[in-house]
Order: C-alpha cells, then sequence, then structure tokens
C-alpha cells in the first residue's frame, strides 16, 4: 500500500508568468542614445569654439557681414590656424601648440622680398580682375542702367582697374559747362559706389574735358576748375552709394590735358570721369610722394631756425 501511495502522488508544475514591460517598452532606449548624441555634439562645438582663434572667428564674421569683400580679398578660415590647442607639455613658454619633450625650435624661415611682392601683385590683380566682374554683372542686371553700358569703359592700368564713364552726344553726363549730374549719370555712379564699398582699396577720381574753351578764356572760370567740380559732384554721388568718403585719396581736374582721343580732341568721348581703383603700389607712391613734398616744404622752415642769426 505505502508503494501505491507515492506512485498516486499528484505532480505540481509551477509556470512562472513573465510581463511583456507594457508599461514602457524599448523606447527609453532611443531617446537616451539622442539625448547623448546630443550631449556630445554640444560638447564638440564648445570645443571647436573654444580652440578656434579669434582671428577665424572674425574671418567667419567677416564673410557672412560681406561675402563678396572676403571671397575677393581672401580672409582667415580655420585652414589658417597654425595650431588647434594653445600651449600644452611641459615647456610653459611655448605659448601655441602642444609641445613634445626635447622639442627644438624650428628655424625659420627666408623669403625673397622681391618674390613675395610678385606674388601680392598677381593676388592683387586677380582681385581687382574679379572686381572689373563684378562692376560689369550689376550694369547687366540692372535693366535701368544697361542702356548706359556702351558708355562704361573698364580696364586695367599700371595704378590698377579705371573705371571711365564717357560722355556721349545724344546723352551727356553733364550739361555744357555745368557740374550738376544727370539723373541718369546719378544712378550709375551710385551703382558703383555700392560695388566699391566692399573693397578696402583707395580711390583717385579724375574729371575730364573736350578742348573746347570758355568764352572768357584761361583767365575765368576754364575747363580746369570744370572738371575739378565734375570729379567732385561724381565723388559725392558714389558716396550715395555707400563709398566711405576716406577711401577717397585724390581728386583732380585735368581738363583736356589727357584726351580719350588724341586725334579729335573735340570728340564728345573725351568728356569723361575716370575712378581708379588703386592698387598696393600706386598707393605707396601716392604716400611717399605726399610725404617728399611735406619734408621739401619743411626743409627751409628747419634751415632757417637752426642758423643763427647774424645781423
Amino acid at each position: 500500500m505505502a508503494g501505491d501511495s507515492k506512485k498516486l502522488q499528484p505532480i505540481i508544475i509551477k509556470r512562472i508568468k513573465k510581463g511583456g514591460h507594457s508599461a514602457h517598452g524599448g523606447a527609453w532606449k532611443i531617446a537616451y542614445a539622442d539625448f547623448v548624441t546630443a550631449m556630445m555634439a554640444f560638447f564638440l562645438l564648445m570645443w571647436l569654439l573654444g580652440s578656434t582663434t579669434e582671428g577665424d572667428k572674425k574671418g567667419i564674421a567677416d564673410y557672412f557681414n560681406a561675402p563678396l569683400k572676403v571671397a575677393m580679398l581672401g580672409g582667415s578660415g580655420s585652414g589658417d590656424s597654425s595650431s588647434i590647442i594653445k600651449g600644452g607639455g611641459k615647456d610653459l613658454s611655448q605659448s601655441t601648440g602642444q609641445v613634445k619633450n626635447g622639442e627644438v625650435e624650428a628655424p625659420k624661415k627666408t623669403y625673397n622680398l622681391q618674390a613675395l611682392k610678385a606674388q601680392q601683385a598677381a593676388a592683387e590683380a586677380e582681385r581687382l580682375s574679379a572686381l572689373k566682374k563684378r562692376v560689369e554683372e550689376v550694369i547687366a542686371n540692372n535693366p535701368m542702367l544697361t542702356n548706359y553700358k556702351s558708355q562704361l569703359r573698364l580696364d586695367m592700368t599700371r595704378d590698377g582697374l579705371r573705371i571711365q564713364i564717357v560722355d556721349d552726344k545724344a546723352r551727356p553726363m553733364f550739361d555744357s559747362g555745368s557740374a550738376i549730374v544727370k539723373p541718369y549719370m546719378h544712378e550709375l555712379l551710385v551703382a558703383i559706389g555700392m560695388v566699391l564699398a566692399e573693397v578696402p582699396n583707395k580711390l583717385t577720381i579724375e574729371g575730364h574735358t573736350d578742348s573746347a574753351p570758355f568764352s572768357a578764356g584761361e583767365q575765368g572760370y576754364s575747363n580746369w576748375e570744370l572738371s575739378a567740380d565734375r570729379a567732385n559732384a561724381s565723388r559725392r554721388e558714389l558716396m550715395l552709394g555707400g563709398l566711405p568718403g576716406d577711401k577717397v585719396l585724390r581728386v583732380q581736374g585735368l581738363a583736356a590735358s589727357s584726351p580719350y582721343d588724341k586725334g579729335d580732341p573735340l570728340n564728345p568721348i573725351n568728356r569723361r570721369i575716370s575712378i581708379i581703383v588703386m592698387n598696393r603700389e600706386a598707393e605707396d607712391r601716392f604716400f611717399e610722394t605726399t610725404n617728399e613734398t611735406e619734408s621739401a616744404a619743411s626743409a627751409p622752415a628747419a634751415d632757417s631756425s637752426s642758423t643763427p642769426n647774424n645781423r
């Protein structure tokens, strides 16, 4: 009987029911991964801002403030930096870059001054050529100014980019003997002034006339005064387009001394306004001439003050 009772003993099977995470599931893992990714991107941005030099930051800001200027003249970029992390290592005298143990100062590079000037001149000529194309595009894309394209002459000279607005017999820039700018001439000069305001180059503005004399002759108001007044009137129109006044180094009237058409001094094309966007060489010559003139003018005064009076 005892053996039979053991055989009839019931078998109990325990089954454990597992929950299926019905409350939250696995969505939290995706949210957490997004959070970690965002934090990593944030700290990477902070690191980049901390390692970027002030010159690079200014270059980025200048690009968004005046993209044409940076595109034509170049600017500071991330590739200009000589190092990413300032300082480091055990040598505290080093101010830039990581310093390895036993690192010695690299020998200084020597540059050929003439070659460097040639490279700078070539780069500046390329920028002025880009400016020339920019002015042509502005005129071509403005329906109001397209009709005056034939009166615009752009060429490269020894002093830089020369922009000439020549007179037309049927469409003069000024009335005869007057320095008051015509309305269409006003629109043209304002458009040019907007473009020139974006470049750092200094300007020379010249007024030219034909050889037809005034009735009063050279003793009264003549072509010299008229050409100078017209050049100054053009300067004011350029400033209305945004050109800073300190960019103009020289305003001069040349009357009929430098005709465009040397074979016909009375040709209307001789009446023109020349705007020269000066290159660095022309600016240096201007300041050297100015300094020499000032030194020569002050020399007699210095000599007389140092010479004792024997009278």
